[in-house]
């Protein structure tokens, strides 16, 4: 949680430096909105409930928005998935994220070059599905909010599209009743993302 402080107290400190600048930067690259998807592997942190996560998978779709020179909001859905083999729920459980993700993000290029990085800090509104062997829903968590930091680079392939490696930590934390007992599902992973952005 103190990364996740660290970083927006960053961003803000960063709006109120771009407040001070001159907006001719902002003038050279007009276009204010974006898309992003994004996709990759996910490796729990630690175990859920006392189970043993498998390697995940999961993907997100992303809009932003620039309000500033180097600063924006977005704002998307998101879908990550782990399996256990052995779990508080039973054998062969999936545990699925679902929701919505949003907050601030920060980029800067890098001069001379076509790369930009970029750090962003945000919230989440998610829930957790747990869905047996036979893909049935057998619990749910219902949505809670979390958090999320990132960091990366955007590397340009054309004046409006850009390829967008990065690195995400995601926190989730919901309880779920089962079969009379009440679990903490304490889903923190840490995610390895390569995505698309186009700008417009």
């Amino acid at each position: 949680m103190l990364t996740g402080l660290l970083v927006i107290s960053m961003a803000f400190s960063t709006i109120a430096q771009n407040n001070k600048a001159s907006h001719a930067a902002d003038d050279s690259n007009p276009r204010r909105w974006g898309f992003e998807f994004n996709l990759g592997g996910s490796f729990a942190t630690q175990k859920l409930a006392g189970s043993n996560m498998n390697t995940g998978m999961g993907f997100e779709g992303i809009f932003h928005y620039r309000f500033l020179p180097h600063t924006g909001i977005y704002a998307g859905w998101g879908w990550n998935k782990f399996s256990s083999d052995h779990s508080f729920a039973g054998s062969h459980i999936d545990f699925e994220e679902t929701g919505y993700v949003y907050g601030l993000q920060f980029k800067h290029p890098v001069e001379n070059t076509a790369i930009s990085y970029f750090v962003r800090a945000g919230g989440l509104y998610n829930h957790i599905e747990v869905e047996n062997i036979e893909g049935d829903i057998i619990g749910d968590t219902g949505h809670g909010t979390g958090w999320q930091v990132a960091a990366g680079i955007e590397m340009a392939i054309s004046g409006k599209w850009s390829f967008s490696p990065g690195v995400k930590y995601h926190s989730l934390s919901r309880d779920i009743e089962m079969d009379g007992h009440t679990y903490s599902l304490d889903q923190n992973y840490l995610s390895l993302r390569v995505g698309f952005l186009r700008t417009f």
